[in-house]
């Protein structure tokens, strides 16, 4: 007996395991001598049988972007809630020389856009140098696709945004006579 290895594509009406009992026996008359190791299966089930490597790989990919986004935020934060604990006599000044509470927000969130900005660039640059390595991975996606760039982009400065508004909102809230006494 010999394993015979050929793969059969039926289209079907209605169950597709219905007619499996008579495409069975119609082979064993055409090879008696034969043995079928037959594995019925939908196309949707081989074709998802096809791909699950790939979306396994490409789901724990996107995974660990989220986890890359979300620590990018978290570090854009960090930083930025130091620098605003730094300048809090600063904000008092500004605030008790007629500055208002829209112009220390500004500025606070001006100074995360900057960096969030400087590291956007830096990040485009290595992205464009290095995403020919993913070619093979991309599929009907250039590597250097310029609304894949802008997407990221977008989504990485509203991050930066939002990580960084929490600190600017707590500099609006200095009072200027709690910190002018700090000096």
């Amino acid at each position: 007996n010999r394993l015979l290895g050929i793969d059969l594509v039926i289209r079907t009406a209605g169950n597709p395991m219905s007619p499996l009992p008579s495409i069975r026996a119609a082979m064993w008359r055409v090879y008696p001598e034969h043995r079928f190791a037959a594995i019925p299966q939908t196309f949707e089930g081989h074709l998802d049988a096809l791909v699950e490597e790939r979306r396994f790989n490409m789901t724990l990919l996107s995974l660990f972007g989220v986890l890359g986004l979300v620590i990018a935020a978290v570090g854009i934060y960090g930083v930025m809630a130091y620098v605003v604990s730094q300048r809090t006599v600063e904000f008092g000044i500004r605030m008790a020389l007629g500055g208002t509470r829209k112009d220390v927000f500004r500025l606070v969130l001006g100074q995360g856009a900057r960096l969030a900005l400087l590291g956007l660039a830096l990040g485009v640059a290595a992205s464009a140098l290095l995403s020919g390595l993913l070619r093979g991975l991309l599929v009907g996606l250039s590597p250097w696709d310029p609304a894949a760039f802008a997407g990221v982009a977008l989504v990485l400065l509203a991050a930066a945004s939002l990580a960084a508004a929490f600190p600017a909102r707590r500099a609006t809230r200095v009072d200027p006579a709690t910190a002018l006494r700090q000096e």
